[in-house]
């Protein structure tokens, strides 16, 4: 009677830990990780993770946070609708010169598991990034995209809008 009881209790407990809910089943990203590229010492590079709630109950990000310091992760604070859709800004300082690989962790209200999603690239000198060109840096496409702009005589970070094929040919008659 005590083997089947302990074979009883056992079984129960194996199938609750393979029912426990994963990050995955409610939601998806579009993109795990970015590549930066080439980016400007000193010029914080920013790029959005979109999240989708693929499940049908209201999805909460209860944490965010990054492997190291230099990398800081906002996450939206109210809960995404089933269906819905938000975005995850991650922004990388750029301060240390080379190559870098960073994580950021993701925890959803209710679930173990975290997600973790990776940004890369290497920071070079201003000379190195060829720099007289802009360079927009999203893992998602977004209506405002925050871009990192290099020029000869100043650099910054500012949001600028897409132009569509539209805008282009309506500047281009002008």
């Amino acid at each position: 009677m005590k083997k089947l009881l302990l074979l009883t209790t056992a079984f129960v407990f194996s199938v609750s830990i393979f029912a426990q809910t994963k990050v995955d089943d409610v939601a998806k990203f579009n993109a795990e990780k970015h590549d930066f590229g080439k980016i400007k010492q000193g010029v914080p590079a920013v790029c959005y993770f979109e999240i989708t709630n693929s499940s049908d109950k209201p999805l909460v990000i209860e944490s965010a946070s990054a492997s190291c310091g230099c990398t800081v992760p906002e996450y939206p604070k109210e809960p995404i609708a089933p269906g819905a859709t938000s975005k995850i800004k991650v922004q990388y300082n750029a301060a240390a010169m080379g190559a870098f690989k960073k994580d950021v962790y993701i925890k959803l209200a209710g679930i173990a598991d975290q997600k973790t999603l990776n940004i890369s690239g290497e920071v070079v000198t201003e000379q190195a990034t060829g720099n007289s060109q802009s360079k927009i840096t999203n893992a998602a496409p977004v209506t405002a995209q925050t871009a990192v702009v290099n020029s000869n005589t100043n650099s910054q970070t500012k949001t600028v809008k897409p132009t569509t094929a539209k805008s282009k040919a309506t500047k281009s008659k002008s």
